[in-house]
């Protein structure tokens, strides 16, 4: 009977003190910050299209030191500079996409990655250009890299993201060849940890 009740008290002793350490979530596991940056087309794309500005706002879970999962909504507006319309059209995107991030398993506090993954965007023609540029969705693959700044509650950072596009018919009538083209950005981060 003692021997039950010296168990029994054992347990309860581990249990009530396992409990709050338990509960305890490591700061840095969950990230949300907001983007914001310039992008423009490459290759034909590249051509047709003007430099503009790229806004987002992404959550990244960290669940070890060097494996990371972002998903997150993104978008950007160019200006077509289309010689052939007087009046150009904006090409404004509006996606989301996941990506797998892998980093030094060292590295907390100044944090470099490389991530890659997919997306889907709709790429809306405003304006003037029905013909030439339609509205479509397409499918990206996303290559980024980037220097992330933890300390306490709060995330910072600098990264570059080049988009493959799978899919660019929102062009069609405008491309020369079918050598493709991608969507390269530079943004800053800015947000809070949990």
């Amino acid at each position: 009977m003692l021997r039950n009740f010296l168990q029994g008290g054992a347990l309860m002793a581990v249990v009530l003190c396992a409990g709050p350490a338990l509960a305890q979530k490591k700061q840095g596991d969950v990230n949300v910050f907001l983007r914001g940056g310039i992008g423009d087309y490459t290759g034909d794309l590249g051509d047709l299209s003007s430099t503009g500005p790229l806004w987002g706002l992404t959550l990244n879970l960290q669940p070890t030191t060097f494996l990371g999962f972002e998903v997150g909504y993104e978008g950007s507006q160019n200006k077509v500079a289309d010689t052939r319309l007087f009046d150009a059209p904006s090409l404004v995107r509006n996606g989301g996409s996941a990506l797998v991030k892998v980093s030094p398993p060292f590295l907390t506090a100044v944090r470099p990655f490389a991530g890659v993954g997919l997306g889907l965007s709709y790429v809306d023609v405003r304006g003037a250009g029905a013909g030439l540029y339609d509205s479509d969705l397409m499918e990206e693959i996303p290559l980024a890299v980037g220097l992330e700044f933890n300390t306490g509650g709060l995330t910072a950072g600098v990264r570059g993201t080049y988009r493959v596009l799978i899919d660019q018919d929102f062009a069609t009538a405008t491309s020369t060849d079918d050598a493709g083209g991608g969507l390269m950005d530079a943004s800053l981060t800015l947000g809070a940890r949990f």
